[in-house]
Formats: C-alpha cells, structure tokens, sequence
C-alpha cells in the first residue's frame, strides 16, 4: 500500500512516518491483492489536540477514520482500530452477499485469522422514524432553526432551488450544505 502522509501545523518526522507506515501496514492482510491506490493520511495539531485522518479509497467505497487526543501515537492506534473495524465490517457484508449470489472470487480475505465481526454490528435496525413537513426557507434560516433546537443537521425545502436539502455542523464549527444532484 502507498501512503501519502502530510502534516499541518507539525513537522512529521521520520518516526512518526515510520510508526504510521508500520500501523497502517497491518491492514493490508484483510486485502487479497495489494491497493493500487494512494492513502491518504493527514496529521494535524489545532489547539494541543493531536488529530489522524486516514482515508483509503478502494473499488467502490472509500474507507476514512479520523481521532484527536493529547497524543499523535495514541490518535494513530485509535484510527488503526477503527479502520480494522470498517474493513471486518464491510468485508463481512460483500462476502455474505457473494456468498448468497454464488461463488465470486473477493476482493477481501475469506477470513484473515482476524476477529470475527459480531452480529450486533450488522444489525442495521432503523429503531425510531420521524416525519415532518417541510417548510421552504433559505439556507440561512435553515441553519438558525438547527441552531435554535440543538440538532447537528437539519432537512428543509430549499426556497430557492425548490428541492430537498441538509445542513450541517462541522467539527470545525462551520456549516456544511447537502444538495441533490
């Protein structure tokens, strides 16, 4: 696997380089064939917290985990971790459905030697459902109205392009918008 490891606001020194490298190598035996796709890991210090984000795209999906802590080592086992998680995950997904459509060579190891993913994990239970009218407004108005009832999104009616629309609060707590195409 390539990585393409960058730093903001800190120097990444060869052994930061090293001991990501050495995690994130870890990954590679849940995969049959090695990526031929660049990774992208980002490490950054805003305010003492130390933050990772990795991102690896691969056929059809991407996989991305970010953590921030006092402690860039810490953050990158954390990300790791998580990323271990989505791949078992995901790999638990693809193989059972190319199991129930035949016998599809994979793109993840049947099974690594590695933890199982537990069943808990891929019960995507939907366990409450809410409707709502939705009131054409513009963005602005939209993001004073999550604001006003403390939510970290929130869907209306777009006035001006007449279609569905989400905004968002960033974890650098600015706004995003979710348009449809």
């Amino acid at each position: 696997m390539e990585y393409n490891i960058r730093g903001q606001q800190i120097q990444v020194t060869d052994a930061l380089r090293n001991y990501v490298e050495k995690k994130l190598n870890r990954l590679e035996k849940y995969f049959e064939a090695p990526l031929t796709s660049e990774s992208n890991v980002t490490l950054s210090v805003t305010k003492g917290r130390h933050a990772v984000e990795v991102m690896i795209p691969m056929a059809g999906t991407m996989l991305r985990a970010e953590d921030k802590s006092s402690d860039m080592y810490s953050s990158v086992d954390v990300v790791v971790d998580k990323l271990e998680r989505q791949i078992r995950k995901h790999k638990t997904k693809i193989n059972r459905k190319f199991r129930q459509e035949g016998s599809i060579k994979t793109l993840l190891k049947e099974d690594s030697g590695s933890i199982r993913v537990a069943d808990e994990e891929d019960d995507l239970e939907v366990v409450r459902m809410k409707r709502f009218i939705l009131k054409p407004m513009d963005v602005e108005e939209a993001i004073l109205q999550m604001d006003m009832i403390g939510h970290n999104f929130f869907v209306f009616s777009n006035a001006d392009t007449k279609e569905v629309s989400v905004v968002y609060k960033r974890h650098d707590g600015k706004y995003g918008l979710i348009e449809q195409e």
